[in-house]
C-alpha cells in the first residue's frame, strides 16, 4: 500500500490507548514502502503524543518519509487557504491536500474523515482515503 500520513493516523499508530490504534496498526502492518508526510504531520504528531523523539524514529525507522516543502507551493497552499476558509483548516491539512494532488496514486491515510471527505484535489477530485470504519 502507498500512502500519505496525517497527524491522527501516526498519533493512533503510537499510543496504544487510542480508539485507532488496532486499525493503525493493521494499517502499518500492509505497507509496501514508507509513508509520505510533511513536517507540518510531524509536528502537530508530536505535539499531541508529546514526544519529539518518537516522531524522529517514526522517520528514522521508515515508516514515514519527508516528501514535502511548503516553500515549493505557497501559491498552491495559498489558493486552497482561501477555498477552504469557512473550515479553517490547519497547514497540515493543506499540505496534504497538495501531496493528493502531486501523488494520485497515493491515499491520504488520516481519521479525519469529515474533512477530507469536503477537500478536493484539483478543485474537484474527491481525495482517496483510507480510514477507520464508521461506527
Amino acid at each position: 500500500m502507498k500512502g500519505i500520513a496525517d497527524t491522527g493516523f501516526l498519533v493512533a499508530f503510537a499510543n496504544r490507548g487510542d480508539a485507532h490504534h488496532q486499525w493503525a496498526v493493521g494499517v502499518a502492518e500492509r505497507l509496501s514502502e514508507p509513508l509520505l508526510t510533511c513536517e507540518a504531520v510531524l509536528a502537530e504528531t508530536a505535539f499531541h503524543l508529546r514526544d519529539a523523539a518518537l516522531v524522529l524514529s517514526m522517520l528514522r525507522e521508515g515508516l514515514v518519509t519527508l516528501a514535502f516543502d511548503c516553500r515549493d507551493h505557497l501559491a498552491q497552499l495559498a489558493a486552497l487557504a482561501e477555498r477552504y476558509a469557512d473550515r479553517r483548516p490547519d497547514l497540515a491539512d493543506l499540505c496534504l491536500i497538495r501531496m493528493s494532488e502531486l501523488n494520485p496514486r497515493h491515499s491520504v491515510i488520516t481519521v479525519d474523515r469529515e474533512d477530507f471527505r469536503v477537500y478536493r484535489r484539483n478543485k474537484r477530485e474527491a481525495i482517496p482515503l483510507v480510514s477507520p470504519p464508521e461506527g
